[in-house]
Parts: C-alpha cells; sequence; structure tokens
C-alpha cells in the first residue's frame, strides 16, 4: 500500500499541482491507515485492494475512540476517497470501499472575531519604537487589512506588494492568487518595518525577498506569527481564544456589518465557493438589522 501512497502523492504534486500542505496532509492519513492496517494484520500491510469497508470501518470506530475531532475523521474519509478513485482511474483497484462511509455529523461552529474596538486595541499594541514591534504591528494590520490567512501572510515576498495601486497579490489556498486592498494603516506600517528590516544573507533579495522575517532575518514562520499574536493579546487583555485566523473572521464580519455585499466578500477572501462565506451571515446580523430598520414599512 505504501507504494501506492507514494504514486498518489506524487500525482498530488506534478499534476495536480497541489501545495505542500495538501500533499503533507494526505501523506499522513494515508499512512497513519497503512500503519494501522500493518498493525491489525500483525506486520503485514495489504494492497489497497485487499482492503474492505469492514476494515475501513474499524479504522473509523479507531479514530473515534481515539476521541479524535469529528472534522478530522471527515477530512481522513476525504483523503481516502481521494486515494482510491485515483487507484480506479489507474486500475490497481476494482471498488472504492471508502465511497460507503459517512462522515461523522457535526455541527458547524461559528467563527470567534473580534469587535472593531478590540481590534483597535490589539493594532495599537506593538510598540512603534522597536524593530520587533514595527514588524508585529504590520504583520497585524496587514492581516486584518487584506483578510489573510497567517500562511498568506508569511508567504508575501517584496514583489507581492503594489503601494501606489493599493493591494498585495497573494497566492491563496490552491495555488490560486487574488490580489488583496490594503488600507492606509497597513500600508503605513508595512513602510515603517520595511525600513528597518534586515535580511539573511541566505534569504533572496529584489521581488523575491520575503516581506516578514524573524530576528535572524530568516522568512518568519505561522508558528511564529501564533506566538507573536497570543504575546499581544495577554497585553491587551483580549480573548484568548483569538487565532490569527480570528483576524480573518474579523475582517469579513466587519466588511459585512458595514454594508459589504457578500459576493465581493467572498472575492476578498478568495474562497472559491460562496457557501464557505456565508457562514459570516449568520455572526453579522447588525448592519442588516440596521438596513431592515430604515428600509422596511413595517420595521417599527
Amino acid at each position: 500500500m505504501r507504494q501506492e501512497i507514494d504514486r498518489f502523492l506524487n500525482y498530488q504534486r506534478t499534476e495536480r499541482n497541489a501545495s505542500e500542505l495538501t500533499i503533507k496532509s494526505y501523506r499522513e492519513d494515508l499512512t497513519a491507515l497503512a500503519d494501522y492496517l500493518e498493525e491489525a494484520r500483525e506486520g503485514y500491510c495489504p494492497s489497497p485492494s485487499e482492503i474492505s469497508s469492514y476494515e475501513l470501518r474499524g479504522y473509523v470506530g479507531a479514530l473515534h475512540e481515539a476521541e479524535y475531532a469529528k472534522s478530522s475523521i471527515a477530512r481522513r474519509l476525504a483523503s481516502l476517497r481521494s486515494f482510491y478513485r485515483f487507484g480506479q482511474r489507474e486500475g490497481w483497484v476494482e471498488n472504492n470501499p471508502a465511497k460507503a462511509l459517512r462522515n461523522p455529523r457535526q455541527g458547524r461552529s461559528l467563527p470567534h472575531f473580534l469587535s472593531a474596538e478590540d481590534i483597535g486595541r490589539l493594532l495599537s499594541t506593538p510598540s512603534a519604537k522597536t524593530v520587533s514591534g514595527k514588524r508585529d504591528r504590520a504583520i497585524l494590520e496587514t492581516m486584518y487589512s487584506a483578510g489573510l490567512r497567517v500562511s498568506e501572510a508569511v508567504g508575501l515576498n517584496d514583489g507581492d506588494l503594489d503601494f501606489r495601486a493599493g493591494v498585495v497579490r497573494v497566492r491563496g489556498k490552491g495555488k490560486r492568487e487574488r490580489f488583496a486592498p490594503i488600507g492606509s494603516y497597513a500600508t503605513e506600517a508595512l513602510n515603517h518595518w520595511l525600513g528597518v528590516r534586515k535580511l539573511h544573507a541566505a534569504e533572496p533579495s529584489g521581488a523575491d525577498a520575503p516581506v516578514f522575517v524573524n530576528k535572524f532575518g530568516r522568512r518568519i514562520t505561522t508558528r511564529s506569527v501564533a506566538r507573536m499574536l497570543e504575546k499581544h493579546l495577554k497585553v491587551a487583555g483580549l480573548d484568548g481564544r483569538t487565532s490569527p485566523h480570528s483576524l480573518r473572521h474579523s475582517f469579513a464580519t466587519h466588511l459585512l456589518d458595514r454594508g459589504a455585499d457578500i459576493r465581493s466578500v467572498q472575492e476578498l477572501l478568495g474562497h472559491k465557493s460562496l457557501v464557505t462565506t456565508q457562514i459570516y451571515t449568520h455572526v453579522s446580523t447588525a448592519g442588516l438589522r440596521e438596513i431592515y430598520e430604515k428600509a422596511h414599512p413595517r420595521a417599527n
């Protein structure tokens, strides 16, 4: 089975142009199944064609017993289905035993976001007098201003910044590119940071230079951004549940609160499907209520 897994991952990389993060997830999901089956069969790892739906149900049951999150189990099942669909196209399996497995039921949790006032407190927390403070403020301002995922923010290069047009080029999920507008606060913070940034000799210069780097001048990681945010949240006395992704949630919610249409927000977020964006309509009601009360003849 492990050989077929390698073929599948290579297909995702070369034919599907999948991101390294997607490939990493597939590898973890499929290797976990191979390890489970090898242990269940006392050291023998079967080929994909030898695996039955019954064995896969046992695997899913083991995940439930290990108290995996329902979302994690659903992701692993999706990986299995994709793996077997590839096997059917390649001709090394006839049936897809994962097709009959049902995803665990899960309620959709509402995204956590900060109010506009709390965002203001957070963004003013990093010191404007230190190098690290200028960098932290630039990161937070840019993520909130453009609604970026943390991976998109750390992946920015100098060539992605167009201050004259007021936009940044973003490489999102599935390597899809989009242009996201940034406001004056983010532009000012970025200019202050870039004026003091020092790059490590191993990092590229020019258009390919990383916008955000750590104290050693190397491209900053998503984990470092999370730790940085956690530090500033404590200083500002804000909700500890706030994650880097909460800035993106706040961006979307605040736009809808102030009258932006959902299709525009979808484009700004880089969502492939409108369904993904619609979750924000459940948490953004203040603006809609105000519009309703102004427009409906029998609202009051």
